[in-house]
C-alpha cells in the first residue's frame, strides 16, 4: 500500500499557548467546519477567530475552503477569501491571526492516529435531520432544523407565512425555498427575491432548483447560513 494515503487532506494548527500541534485529517467527501466554536471539527479556540469562521469542503474531487461572513476574514496565501477557494498542498490558511496550514499528502499512520485521537473527519452519513447553521448576519450563532420536506424561507413579519423566518430586511417575502426530492437529495430555489440567493458564491438562476450538498454556503440578504446533513 501506499505510503500517502488517497484522497485524504491534513490541516495542521499550532497551538500558541500551549505549543501543542494539533493536526486534523480530513477524508474524501468530509465537510469540516473551522471556528472558536467548541463544536467545530477544527476548533481554533483565539479571541479574533468567528464561532463558525470558514468550511472546508469536498466538491468535485477537491477540498475548497469558503468564509462563512466571518468578521475578520479568512485568507489563503495572505489573499482574502472572497468567494470558495480550491485548496493545494502548501497552501497557509489564516484566520485574521492563526495560521492553519494544509497538505495533501497524509500517512496511513496519521490517518491511524487521527482516529485514534477523533480528529479524522469523515463525510456525513445524511443519517439525521439536517440544519442550517446561521453563521453571519442578525441570527448569528443560530441554527434551524429542517423539520419538514419543504422548508420557506424568508423576512421575519408580523404576518409571515413561511417556515424560516430571518430577522434580515435584505431578505425578500418569501426569499428562497428548500426541499427534499424523491432521491432523497436536498435543493433550493430563490422564489424571485429582490436581492438573489447565492449559494457557493454563485447566484442561482431563475427559480430552478440548486442540489445542496453537506457544508453548502448559502447567502440571503445579509444573512449567510451552512447546510449540513444529519450525522
Amino acid at each position: 500500500m501506499s505510503e500517502q494515503a488517497a484522497g485524504l487532506a491534513k490541516i495542521t494548527w499550532d497551538d500558541p499557548d500551549s505549543g501543542e500541534r494539533r493536526e486534523y485529517v480530513l477524508a474524501a467527501g468530509a465537510t469540516a467546519t473551522i471556528g472558536r466554536s467548541a463544536d467545530n471539527p477544527i476548533h481554533i479556540p483565539e479571541r479574533h477567530v468567528s464561532r463558525e469562521h470558514a468550511v472546508i469542503n469536498f466538491r468535485d474531487g477537491i477540498f475548497m475552503i469558503t468564509d462563512l461572513g466571518s468578521a475578520n476574514g479568512t485568507f489563503v496565501n495572505d489573499k482574502r477569501l472572497t468567494d470558495p477557494f480550491p485548496l493545494a498542498h502548501g497552501d497557509v490558511i489564516r484566520l485574521y491571526v492563526p495560521l492553519l496550514h494544509f497538505s495533501a499528502l497524509v500517512t496511513e499512520k496519521e490517518k491511524e492516529q487521527a482516529k485514534l485521537t477523533g480528529t479524522l473527519i469523515v463525510p456525513a452519513s445524511g443519517g439525521g435531520m439536517p440544519a442550517l447553521h446561521i453563521t453571519s448576519g442578525p441570527q448569528e450563532g443560530a441554527t434551524i432544523a429542517l423539520l419538514s420536506p419543504l422548508a420557506r424561507v424568508g423576512r421575519a413579519t408580523r404576518d409571515a407565512t413561511w417556515d424560516i423566518a430571518l430577522q434580515d430586511r435584505a431578505v425578500s417575502r418569501p426569499h428562497c425555498e428548500i426541499a427534499l426530492g424523491e432521491g432523497g437529495t436536498w435543493a433550493i430555489r430563490d422564489l424571485g427575491s429582490a436581492n438573489g440567493t447565492i449559494v457557493n458564491g454563485i447566484p442561482l438562476s431563475g427559480e430552478e432548483p440548486h442540489v445542496l450538498l453537506d457544508g453548502a454556503v448559502i447567502t440571503v440578504g445579509e444573512t449567510t447560513m451552512l447546510f449540513r446533513l444529519g450525522a
